[in-house]
């Protein structure tokens, strides 16, 4: 049974992220395409806005706390993970949680192309925003004729 969605309490910076909790299918395929367009863009600040000021990360073997971890994190990212791009599809939802399985391929500062692998839980706060960020990562290196994205 879903319930019924509370009215989203502006944060402190007034922001509201739809689609909202409770996700339907619909909601969540689009919460999903959202966050694949915003990390496509490799912009650390707008990715981050996506997340509560005090969000909790796992990325693979760091932990991370609040928006500026999280944006300086991305900056970092992206300085060495070039040409970067992301797919991400909807695994399974509840009313407050998004699960996703991700590839993105990259390359190095060498040349050498890398496909990663992952998937993703997400826990949403009432205004859209992604309070929890969980995320198990696998590399492997690809050539580049291999590349799919």
């Amino acid at each position: 049974m879903t319930a019924t969605p509370a009215t989203p309490t502006p944060t402190p910076a007034g922001s509201v992220r739809p689609p909202l909790p409770p996700f339907t299918a619909e909601s969540a395929r689009a919460k999903v395409q959202a966050a694949e367009d915003a990390w496509n863009s490799r912009d650390p600040e707008r990715v981050a806005l996506a997340y509560t000021e005090d969000s909790a990360w796992r990325n693979r073997d760091r932990f991370l706390n609040g928006r500026s971890e999280i944006r300086a994190f991305l900056a970092d990212k992206w300085e060495r993970e070039l040409e970067y791009r992301l797919r991400k599809e909807l695994w399974a939802y509840t009313d407050d949680r998004i699960s996703v399985r991700f590839e993105y391929e990259w390359h190095d500062a060498a040349g050498q192309w890398w496909r990663s692998h992952g998937n993703e839980q997400w826990e949403f706060d009432a205004a859209g925003l992604m309070r929890r960020r969980e995320a198990s990562i696998n590399d492997i290196p690809i050539a580049e004729a291999d590349r799919r994205l």
